[in-house]
């Protein structure tokens, strides 16, 4: 699986819905968030995450991302929901996110050049994406949130 160049990336991404899994990381310290480093979002809180590469699968995908994006192996538990980032600043064109939970089983969280931080949250921060709060809000799949 080869990563498109930017260019045509936004080329394609601009004129069709670009397919995206989210990572909901749920402990007794809370739900794990990142804060972007990059735009779009850069400086709000959100799901670490990202685009489904040509050819992978999206549960591939979402333990692509958990190396890439926290330096750790996941295991997979349940499909909660998606999110319709449509007409989003905080996404590239439209995008569609399928929202996985899943646990740490291997590895210690550390980010790439994505986000400057990851941190555990019992309350959500003020600067979280919104439309990872509408999903909160919306699905309720959090204890935490219950």
């Amino acid at each position: 699986m080869k990563k498109l160049p930017l260019s045509e990336f936004l080329n394609i991404y601009g004129k069709v819905p670009r397919l995206c899994v989210e990572i909901v990381v749920e402990q007794r310290q809370g739900i794990l968030l990142t804060l972007r480093d990059i735009p779009p979002g850069k400086g709000l809180w959100h799901f670490p995450g990202g685009s489904v590469l040509y050819d992978e699968s999206v549960f591939d995908a979402a333990h692509r991302i958990a190396k890439e994006e926290l330096g750790v192996e996941i295991h997979i538990n349940k499909f909660l929901g998606f999110t319709d980032w449509y007409k989003s600043k905080n996404a590239v064109g439209h995008s569609v996110s399928l929202l996985f939970s899943a646990k740490i089983t291997k590895g210690e969280i550390k980010t790439n050049f994505q986000a400057i931080e990851a941190k555990f949250f019992k309350t959500l921060p003020q600067n979280i994406m919104k439309e990872n709060k509408k999903f909160i809000d919306k699905y309720k799949p959090l204890a935490a949130y219950q």
